[in-house]
């Protein structure tokens, strides 16, 4: 018979050591659903995980890492803050949305003029707009209490019908011949996010992804603030003597995450996508959540973790291509991460016993 037994204290060794077994056993059940769909499953396991940083035209690849990686290591570093205070902000898809939609809506609204001072202006309009967004479920939680995991959950699919209402309304492109979506900000150079090192993937975005992982660290590994929001989700009680207000930790955190996650989306519209589509958002909100806890709610874990969760991404799409993979097959593969990482976490926090039962 096996039996839990809680640990006095969580762990050390398999706190760092689930993330590890949480990727192999991904491996592993991802080769048995390969396989079940047909596949040979150490051919696809090599695609997605080899082939982009070692096979033919890795060096093109390896650029499109840091693309992935980058809007998928700000939003999860945004996250992890709440949800090491233990505030669940679930909805930065929804943040990203609205943080795309206002950035380029300043652009769109100043296009043909030319200015240094546009592209600036993009971003103060793309954290503004996912941190007011980031804000409702804020303000609804300190006035009335309700749950920022289903109010931020339910904004999503407020802001994906924003989006494609701008898509076919006041963004379409005038030009489009009827077409939905904006113009293209490609090309329009002064609201452009290009890429800053030829072939490198490199581009402002990425930039903001690491001064966040930099800004997060700091934060809750040498500020003050950062031992009130630990001290908050480990123990609420003690962090009300410590002097924390949980209705400004929350507007803190939610807005926090809500202004990195339209970050994120203002660079991805201004620069890899482009334009704002009914179909922008592709899911980089919801997937930050899983870097997160991969991360081990860490800024240096997330930085790993988003570039792993990138790779996927990047040989999820070549497996679709060369081996016929199906696109849910892959979104599967990636869900998998954070099952098994949440499976395995039990045993930070218990031990296993072998044994028969005492009557």
């Amino acid at each position: 018979m096996i039996t839990l037994v809680k640990r006095p204290t969580p762990s050390q060794f398999w706190a760092y050591a689930t993330p590890l077994l949480a990727v192999f056993a991904t491996m592993v059940a991802g080769g048995i659903l390969f396989a079940a769909l047909g596949k040979d499953p150490i051919a696809a396991i090599k695609v997605i995980f080899y082939d982009p940083l070692f096979g033919p035209n890795a060096a093109y690849f390896r650029g499109q890492l840091l693309v992935k990686a980058g809007p998928l290591i700000l939003i999860a570093s945004g996250l992890a803050v709440g949800f090491r205070a233990g505030i669940w902000n679930i909805g930065a898809e929804g943040q990203y949305i609205m943080g795309a939609l206002a950035g380029a809506s300043v652009a769109l609204a100043a296009y043909p003029a030319e200015s240094h001072l546009l592209f600036p202006a993009m971003v103060v309009a793309g954290a503004l707009g996912g941190w007011l967004w980031g804000m409702i479920p804020a303000l609804l939680k300190t006035a009335f209490g309700t749950s920022e995991i289903l109010v931020s959950l339910m904004l999503v699919y407020v802001a994906q019908n924003f989006l494609a209402y701008a898509a076919f309304g006041p963004l379409k492109n005038p030009d489009g011949y009827g077409f939905p979506g904006s113009r293209n900000l490609q090309q329009y150079p002064s609201a452009h996010n290009p890429e800053l090192i030829a072939g490198t993937g490199m581009h402002w975005g990425v930039v903001a992804a690491f001064l966040a992982v930099i800004a997060t660290y700091v934060l809750m590994q040498r500020h003050i603030a950062g031992f009130r929001i630990r001290t908050a989700g480990e123990a609420p009680r003690a962090a009300r003597f410590a002097g924390v207000v949980p209705a400004k930790l929350v507007m803190f955190c939610l807005g926090l995450s809500g202004a990195f996650a339209g970050l994120a989306g203002l660079f991805e519209v201004a620069g890899p996508n482009g334009q704002i589509t009914d179909s922008f958002n592709a899911g980089y909100g919801f997937t930050a959540i899983i870097v997160a806890f991969l991360g081990r709610l860490n800024a240096v874990g997330i930085l790993l973790a988003g570039l792993l969760m990138a790779l996927t991404y990047i040989g999820g799409d070549m497996a679709q291509l060369m081996l016929g993979l199906p696109t849910a097959a892959i979104q599967v593969f990636q869900g998998m991460l954070l099952f098994f990482l949440l499976g395995f976490d039990l045993l930070t926090h218990y031990r296993l016993r072998l044994g028969r039962a005492r009557a």
